[in-house]
């Protein structure tokens, strides 16, 4: 099976979460960025930060992971946000630097 990532996006002001869960963190966060479905939740609200993620070995356990966050409350999801990145900065390209390009599928 393929490994996975959960993954959370927020807007500019930290006001909107959105958790989700992908085998290609990088080509999936790029994704959100450029909008490619402007009737999306995280295009509407403008979510394009990657402020918190994980990896994960296998896609299920990831999917599972999302579920689990989904379920959380949003004090639980900022705690772990806060826990990785305090200052709530845009992980991606420490994402990109981390995994590689990704951009191709």
């Amino acid at each position: 099976m393929k490994p996975g990532f959960t993954y959370i996006l927020t807007n500019k002001n930290n006001t909107t979460l959105y958790v989700g869960a992908t085998n290609n963190i990088v080509l999936r966060v790029q994704q959100h960025k450029d909008k490619i479905d402007p009737k999306s939740f995280t295009a509407r609200y403008n979510l394009t930060k990657l402020v918190y993620y994980e990896a994960h070995q296998m896609i299920g356990d990831a999917i599972g992971r999302e579920k689990q966050l989904k379920g959380g409350s949003r004090v639980q999801k900022v705690a772990l946000i806060e826990g990785m990145n305090p200052d709530w900065e845009d992980l991606f390209d420490r994402v990109k630097a981390e995994f590689g390009d990704g951009l191709k599928m």
